[in-house]
């Protein structure tokens, strides 16, 4: 294996690890609360820089995500706005019968955004 390659399991782990327990103890752990087992411990101690900057990665892509869902209402506002000027009766309902196919998996999206809850931090996921 190359060493500029990140190993998945190693970054799994890594991303499952609850490193401000660790920080305060010292003492290595899942995000939920189990402790590493030796085996997971000893794949720890091999990560390499590959490895922890694919965690790097990772971790941004996730805060994007978050990010993208804080912003959702005020996107979603403006997105609506354009559609909203055409009607005379401005509602949700009118405003979709306008879109195309493509406006309205937008919609979906910023609308999926909004009211699913946060998913958890997950490698490879985002």
């Amino acid at each position: 294996m190359p060493p500029s390659e990140a190993r998945p399991e190693i970054v799994a782990l890594l991303c499952d690890a609850n490193l401000q327990h660790f920080r305060e103890t010292g003492t290595w752990s899942h995000r939920d609360g189990r402790p590493f087992t030796q085996e997971e411990r000893s794949l720890v101690f091999q990560a390499t820089r590959a490895d922890l900057e694919e965690l790097k990665t990772q971790h941004s892509r996730y805060m994007k995500y978050l990010h993208k869902r804080k912003e959702a209402p005020e996107a979603i506002q403006r997105f609506l706005a354009q559609f909203m000027e055409q009607l005379d009766e401005k509602d949700l309902g009118n405003a979709h019968a306008l879109m195309t196919g493509d406006e309205r998996a937008e919609f979906d999206r910023l609308l999926k955004l909004m009211i699913e809850p946060a998913l958890p931090f997950t490698p490879y996921t985002f």
